[in-house]
């Protein structure tokens, strides 16, 4: 006997209803597996998102801590402290084009470095850099045991509960200067101080902001390469060889099945309104705002080009955080006149501020470990 046409409708309805409801299992199992990752895909290239490739967006929920209540804050970078009177450069999160960066974890980024060292190695943006994470972890566990220990050269954070020390290491030109017959010597091709770097299990470097100063902040008097010796060179083709030797010293020294490797890309400055088509604006004032982007109109400093060279030879796998065009978008970002010295700083950031993205972009590239991420839900992070 054939079916009526309302025992037709009434399958039809089933079968539609039976569809919907595997669909929307279907779409519930893969919406939870990429909770599960941390990264909200936004295209089908799923697991080539370019973090680097994005924009400012304002966002309410920001900054990620009280700057007042991280005790480990220099004057230099203390901007709500000396009397910034806007709040809006505190509330800007980079969103990549394609996917969400994870938000930053302090406890799963402590229990995931457990009993580890990380180590920043370089100038004052090292300082920068690493002052960001200290108060972002400390932001996590507040009630935490927190040693410190600091020299001239070392600076040590310590969370003792997790046994991780976030180390500062000041090393401006990452190779050597040492006092030779006629004066001090900045040496092309010498890096003594890896003896301590390769024992650490993150390496974060970062050099450049050094390398064109003259007159009484040089602090070297001649140059040196080889067996040849010089009283100045240019100052680019300087950059690049030496950190050439730090890219030789990476790959000859450093145990990859132990230390991971970071270079922090070129950090900008904003000295010359002419660079954001703005002439005539010689600091970063009254800058309250970021750039649009994705693009800065001047382009990419040429050091952030070398950088990329030198890096592309290196034998093992260094990974660049590629701060560069992100910042440069910043301009709003400095401590300009807000700091204990009153002097005009356009080449640092405020804390809290643009470093904790470059410390957000930190914790997303990190190697983690299979039973740990899995059990925390962060396993799998943008392919880089």
């Amino acid at each position: 006997m054939g079916l009526g046409a309302g025992s037709r409708v009434s399958s039809r309805l089933a079968l539609s209803l039976l569809l919907a409801c595997v669909w929307t299992a279907n779409a519930g199992h893969l919406n939870k597996q990429k909770a599960r990752s941390g990264v909200k895909w936004k295209s089908d290239n799923e697991g080539n998102c370019n973090v680097y490739n994005g924009r400012w967006v304002y966002d309410e929920t920001y900054p990620l801590y009280d700057s007042s209540a991280c005790p480990y804050v220099r004057r230099e970078f203390d901007c709500l402290k000396y009397g910034r009177p806007d709040r809006r450069y505190l509330k800007y999160r980079w969103q990549p084009l394609d996917c969400d960066l994870p938000s930053f974890d302090g406890q799963d980024f402590l229990r995931r470095l457990k009993g580890k060292k990380i180590m920043f190695v370089g100038d004052s943006l090292s300082l920068n850099h690493w002052q960001s994470l200290v108060c972002l972890l400390h932001a996590a566990v507040p009630n935490a045991s927190i040693t410190r220990a600091t020299n001239d050269t070392i600076s040590t954070v310590t969370f003792q509960d997790y046994g991780v020390s976030v180390i500062l290491f000041r090393s401006p030109y990452l190779v050597d200067i040492e006092m030779g017959e006629n004066g001090r010597v900045l040496k092309l091709d010498s890096i003594k101080n890896g003896n301590v770097w390769k024992n650490v299990d993150i390496l974060v470097f970062n050099t450049w902001l050094w390398w064109y100063r003259k007159g009484i902040k040089q602090p070297w008097d001649y140059i040196q390469e080889g067996n040849t010796t010089m009283k100045d060179m240019d100052r680019m083709v300087a950059f690049q060889k030496g950190l050439m030797t730090w890219a030789k010293w990476v790959s000859s020294d450093v145990d990859f099945n132990r230390t991971r490797v970071f270079f922090q890309g070129i950090s900008p400055s904003h000295y010359n309104g002419t660079e954001w088509n703005e002439p005539g604006v010689k600091n970063c004032l009254k800058e309250s705002e970021p750039m649009e982007g994705p693009t800065y109109p001047s382009g990419l400093p040429a050091a952030a080009t070398v950088v990329k060279q030198v890096l592309s030879n290196v034998s093992r796998a260094v990974h660049l955080l590629d701060i560069t065009a992100l910042s440069q978008l910043r301009k709003d970002a400095h401590p300009s006149m807000y700091n204990a010295f009153k002097g005009m700083d356009c080449t640092h950031w405020c804390i809290a501020g643009l470093p904790d993205t470059w410390n957000r972009l930190l914790y997303a590239a990190l190697p983690q470990d299979e039973a740990t991420s899995k059990s925390n839900g962060h396993h799998n992070f943008p392919k880089f």
